[in-house]
């Protein structure tokens, strides 16, 4: 070795003892569509597009978690605390992770030391629906995207925190904001809009992403004409065909929740939320594509299929659900299948090359909204269980209250799955519970709410409302299930090492044998866990990380569910973990 070699050398291990970080290397589209199957790095919503939130590193096992101990807590400081949802990013020893009141940081992922914070500049007025979250940002080039609560789209440079571009996605004051983590495909940004309880209507699009330049959108409500190379393109189904009037200019259907993306089938897969208003009665017919898992694709924005979950909705079972690709062993064949556990309760299984209906199971207990889903795909209903319309009641201003189940928090909210490609089986974060629901007249206006109902949730177990379940796709059967006393609200997480992460709101991150569900390790971080854990390999070893900080939609919505939570703390920070090298080798 040369003297200047061994300068280097020297140099680059004192860089490294001092926890300094090596300047950031830009991330390609290579990066992202290995997302999956590299160890180092985190540099996707998803730990990969496709959604699966599967990392293959084996280091920490059942046997040596014991030794996962805490490396680090980066608070995020200031009086904004609310619900912390977001997945980080780590590339090149840093971590990007946003937080409540659209805020980001960068962080050294060795030390916890600030690198450089954001703060976006919030106006008065803001709609956030669900508290004031972010799920998280994306990666490109040199930049890091994120999307904020005024309905903006910020990019900034990934090393230094200034902006380099910013774009409105929307009118702040009609209603829309932006809380989803965005994705790349094949060098576009690819986002949705929230807003579904203000008679927005939703729609997926796509940007430059060096430029934030519009490429093409596309509404997903029928009648809407879509956008390519910034000029009209075509229109999404036909007007009033499965919609009255002008039901659908305020139709709903907000992509709220963000997208994956299959190579092998190059379509881009999005959730549709609910129809506006929540009163079914207004609106009679299927309200397309609302509550729904549509296809896309990537360079045109045109929807290449569509499956609709809850046709003509009336209990606010948005279909934004996240839609996993994965590879179903079934009858001696492999099926490139996708499996998304829908708000509506039930465990859906499609074809991903065609949206083809394969099955569809309950995983929440006691279902009555609907009997059953029938060999078609679409629920067979029991009318019995949907709010009565108003205009047939005494006064005509309340509908008759049903009990429904589960509630329009759904049997799993926003909250991401896992799929397991060791085990085969889907990790669903859900809940059990339900709700008294009615419905009353409402019209449209421009920035008000336009739900036209009345609900308290209630659970319908006394020893526990959040569940986390082992589903096998091929059957729908619950392997195992590990029950939560408050609400689940927080991602999940597997690894190569046969377990599986997630959060209580509790504020335990806790970890179970992905096989048999036996819960193996826990820590209390001081406030509910809410979010989505990581794992990434540093200095040869394997880190987990989570954001905490009590909040998001239950405490706001939550009825009698809310006494569950009663005195948690708020809070707002990211917790590192690692497994020393010297426990690992043991």
């Amino acid at each position: 070795m040369t003297f200047r070699a061994t300068l280097l050398a020297a140099a680059g291990a004192a860089a490294l003892l001092a926890g300094a970080v090596s300047p950031s290397l830009a991330v390609t589209d290579e990066d992202i569509a290995n997302d999956a199957k590299t160890v180092d790095d985190v540099v996707s919503y998803g730990l990969g597009n496709q959604g699966q939130r599967y990392s293959p590193i084996k280091t920490l096992t059942r046997d040596n978690i014991k030794g996962l101990i805490p490396a680090y807590s980066f608070s995020f400081g200031g009086e904004k605390q609310r619900g912390q949802e977001s997945q980080p990013l780590v590339k090149d020893g840093v971590l990007y992770i946003t937080g409540s009141y659209s805020r980001a940081w960068a962080i050294n992922s060795r030390t916890g030391e600030k690198i450089w914070e954001y703060n976006a500049r919030l106006p008065e007025g803001i709609l956030p629906c669900c508290d004031v979250v972010n799920r998280g940002g994306a990666l490109y080039d040199n930049l890091f995207i994120f999307g904020t609560l005024d309905a903006k789209l910020v990019a900034l440079d990934a090393k230094t925190g200034k902006v380099v571009w910013k774009k409105d996605v929307d009118d702040f004051k009609a209603g829309f904001s932006f809380t989803s983590a965005p994705m790349i495909v094949k060098g576009k940004i690819i986002t949705g809009v929230s807003g579904g309880e203000f008679g927005i209507v939703g729609r997926v699009e796509a940007r430059d992403a060096k430029t934030g330049e519009i490429v093409w959108k596309r509404p997903v409500i029928e009648g809407h004409v879509g956008e390519l190379n910034g000029k009209p393109s075509t229109m999404t189904g036909k007007t009033n065909e499965s919609w009255p009037g002008d039901m659908w200019k305020y139709g709903g259907g907000a992509t709220w929740n963000g997208g994956t993306y299959d190579a092998e089938t190059n379509l881009i897969y999005y959730g549709t939320g609910n129809p506006g208003p929540w009163n079914s009665w207004l609106r009679p017919g299927d309200n397309k594509w609302s509550a729904s898992r549509i296809a896309l694709d990537p360079e045109t924005g045109e929807i290449k299929w569509g499956f609709q979950t809850t046709p003509h909705d009336g209990w606010d079972y948005d279909g934004v659900n996240e839609f996993v690709s994965f590879d179903l062993q079934k009858g001696g064949k492999t099926i490139k299948a996708g499996a998304t556990a829908d708000r509506n309760g039930f465990f859906y299984v499609l074809d991903r090359t065609n949206g083809k209906f394969i099955s569809a199971t309950p995983f929440v207990s006691k279902i009555n909204w609907a009997k059953e889903i029938g060999p078609d795909g679409r629920p067979v209903y029991d009318d019995n269980f949907r709010p009565k319309d108003p205009s047939k009641s005494g006064d005509g201003k309340k509908g008759d209250s049903v009990f429904a189940v589960p509630s329009f928090l759904g049997g799993k909210n926003w909250m991401p799955i896992s799929y397991n490609p060791d085990t085969k089986l889907f990790y669903v974060p859900s809940n059990e519970w339900g709700m008294d629901i009615h419905n009353e007249p409402v019209s449209y206006k421009k920035g008000a709410a336009y739900l036209g109902a009345g609900f308290t949730i209630k659970p319908i177990f006394e020893d526990h409302i959040g569940s986390l379940k082992a589903i096998d796709p091929t059957s729908g059967k619950v392997v195992w299930e590990y029950k939560n006393k408050a609400p689940l609200w927080g991602g999940v997480l597997n690894t190569g090492g046969g377990l599986t992460f997630t959060g209580t709101p509790e504020g335990f991150l806790k970890a179970f044998d992905a096989k048999t569900g036996e819960e193996v390790w826990k820590f209390q971080v001081g406030t509910g866990v809410v979010a989505s854990p990581i794992t990434w390999e540093q200095d040869g070893e394997q880190w987990v990380g989570v954001a905490a900080g009590w909040g998001g939609a239950v405490p706001l919505w939550g009825g009698e569910v809310a006494k569950s939570t009663a005195g948690i703390n708020q809070g707002g920070s990211f917790w590192a973990f690692k497994l020393p090298k010297e426990v690992a080798s043991r």
